[in-house]
């Protein structure tokens, strides 16, 4: 029996990368939105982002000290939560807030379901959903100001276009970033450039984006309060978490399936599930809970969308 090899279910994959490196060049692709998050909002979104990463980082060694674990810390993917539900965070966010949030993304999300694998949910989104639930106003107030002045007060883009229409936001100011919102949500060029990051290291590919931004985008082009406007859909786009969310959280390999045909199939639900939000919820976002949801229906999508083996139907039509 000792001579024998042990095998595992599929799939076999072979490659150079760890898991913290992976997170590595996760950190790395982030890091262009994170830094226009700091000069749009100013320190305190700084402080705000080392203290919900230094709140993940803590959480996950404490946990795994008291069950007497073996210490993942250096695996980086406690910082890339941190990171994530930070720039998912409003920058005048009181800071035990944020201390909340990360403690809640690690130990309930990610280890009391067995750590990094295990989680069924994106632990960062997890976390913001559990603070928009639990500290609404606060998680909806984007008022920053910056020395005694205002930086940005007033609605986001998304409530304006909502309850204002259309012609009350400038598309360009939303493609740059300098709108109100959360800290990495803003500027959707400095998303696309850590976008391309993971692209080009081969982090990611398209299949899960591009499914979710083109089935939202005719979503809303459809069904939109501005229907049939092309400009409506690119500011709905440009607009709140989506392109953050497609990119960086509807990819996480724990929680998004592992068959191609079922990442189309997750970034359909997660466009589909967010046009539904915006159009008829009474949030103007709601990205987050479309990918949430969307992580509860992984393992039906992976179900459904398994490969046929080889000669199957041929076997089967034989038998009939």
């Amino acid at each position: 029996m000792s001579g024998l090899f042990h095998v595992s279910s599929s799939p076999h994959v072979r490659s150079k990368d760890s898991t913290s490196r992976i997170m590595l060049y996760v950190i790395i692709a982030l890091l262009p939105t994170s830094f226009f998050g700091i000069y749009n909002f100013g320190i305190r979104a700084l402080l705000l982002i080392v203290i919900t990463i230094a709140s993940c980082v803590a959480s996950e060694w404490v946990f795994n000290k008291i069950v007497k674990k073996k210490n993942t810390v250096d695996d980086l993917s406690a910082v890339v939560t941190g990171l994530l539900l930070a720039l998912n965070l409003p920058a005048g966010l009181p800071w035990w807030e944020a201390v909340l949030g990360g403690v809640f993304a690690i130990i309930i999300v990610k280890c009391m379901f067995g750590g990094l694998g295990q989680n069924f949910m994106n632990p960062a989104l997890g976390a913001r959903c559990f603070l928009l639930i639990a500290f609404a106003a606060d998680m909806t107030n984007f008022n920053v100001t910056s020395n005694g002045v205002d930086v940005y007060s007033g609605a986001t883009p998304l409530a304006l276009i909502k309850n204002e229409g259309l012609d009350s936001v400038n598309v360009k100011d939303m493609l740059i970033g300098n709108t109100a919102g959360t800290i990495g949500e803003t500027s959707v060029i400095a998303i696309m450039i850590g976008a391309i990051i993971l692209i080009m290291l081969g982090v990611i590919d398209l299949k899960i984006p591009a499914s979710y931004i083109i089935t939202f985008a005719v979503f809303m082009f459809l069904f939109g309060a501005d229907r049939f406007n092309m400009n409506y859909v690119v500011a709905e786009l440009c607009g709140g978490g989506l392109m953050l969310g497609a990119f960086f959280m509807a990819t996480d390999y724990v929680t998004s399936p592992i068959t191609p045909k079922g990442q189309i199939i997750f970034g359909i639900c997660c466009g589909l599930l967010t046009g539904i939000f915006r159009c008829f919820g009474a949030n103007a976002e709601g990205v987050s809970f479309s990918i949430i949801l969307s992580n509860v229906l992984v393992p039906i999508i992976e179900k459904i969308s398994v490969p046929r083996a080889f000669g199957l139907v041929k076997e089967a039509k034989k038998n009939e």
